[in-house]
């Protein structure tokens, strides 16, 4: 059993614009995951340092990469739909 899709797929014209922000994207978080990693390799005793709230650094930053993912997630969302509905035609007012 083959599901069709309910609309008929098109080319998308966003698709390079698309690539290249979520490559961006890719690069930042790797970026600043790198600098946890580091951070447990070279000086793993300041992983244990409060910063917030009597929270280690590890906790901290740990959840901040969590919620950078998050965020990531809706920005890489909102620019895509805002490509797409410009380079598609698909207005949407």
């Amino acid at each position: 059993m083959l599901h069709e899709p309910a609309i008929p797929v098109e080319k998308d014209h966003a698709i390079a614009k698309k690539t290249k922000l979520g490559v961006i994207l890719f690069f930042v978080y790797t970026f600043i995951y790198a600098g946890f990693v580091v951070i447990g390799l070279t000086d793993p005793e300041l992983m244990g340092l409060e910063v917030i709230g009597g929270q280690n650094l590890a906790i901290v930053y740990g959840f901040g990469l969590i919620l950078l993912a998050i965020i990531m997630g809706f920005i890489y969302n909102y620019f895509c739909t805002r490509f797409e509905d410009k380079m598609n035609n698909n207005s949407t007012t």
